[in-house]
């Protein structure tokens, strides 16, 4: 998600066509990691954050944050007006990950990059970058095995949506 200095989030189909559309990659947090700041509290776990002053400032930057693309979320149609419009009384709900897998899915970005960590909801990342001994990355394992996952009516109705935004959006190119 791709936000100013204000913490004003760029519009989906404002995107390059010639990009890749991310919400999170290995070497951040998960969508769940994210809105709850989970990245930050287990960086400061692991001696990341020595300052608790730059800390509290990158918690801070992280709300702001979050309401900004909740308001975008809002703005852009890809949560139901019935969600909740103040991100500091809102918690990761199934909704709010659709809504967040939602938008990048309308991109205009010709490819979209999704992490099975989000389709299952997990909380934990897969790598820390600056870490090696501190967390054992590569090794966390996904909570429910392929087949599994695949056959999860959440995962699939997810998936469904996300490729039918992604077929219109391609329709308004």
């Amino acid at each position: 998600f791709e936000n100013d200095h204000e913490k004003t989030f760029r519009a989906p189909k404002a995107y390059p066509e010639q990009s890749m559309a991310v919400a999170a990659t290995h070497d951040l947090p998960t969508l769940r990691g994210y809105w709850e700041s989970g990245d930050l509290t287990l960086g400061k776990t692991l001696g990341l954050y020595p300052d608790e002053v730059v800390l509290r400032g990158l918690y801070q930057d992280r709300e702001l944050a979050k309401q900004g693309l909740l308001d975008a979320l809002h703005k852009y149609g890809c949560l139901p007006k019935r969600a909740g419009h103040k991100a500091s009384l809102m918690s990761m709900t199934p909704t709010l990950n659709r809504g967040l897998q939602r938008y990048i899915a309308d991109s205009n970005s010709a490819l979209l990059g999704l992490q099975p960590e989000d389709w299952l909801d997990m909380a934990e990342p897969v790598n820390i970058p600056g870490t090696s001994y501190q967390y054992k990355n590569w090794r966390r394992k996904l909570s429910a095995t392929l087949e599994s996952m695949f056959a999860d009516d959440g995962v699939n109705k997810l998936l469904k949506d996300l490729d039918r935004r992604r077929r219109a959006a391609a329709k308004k190119k």
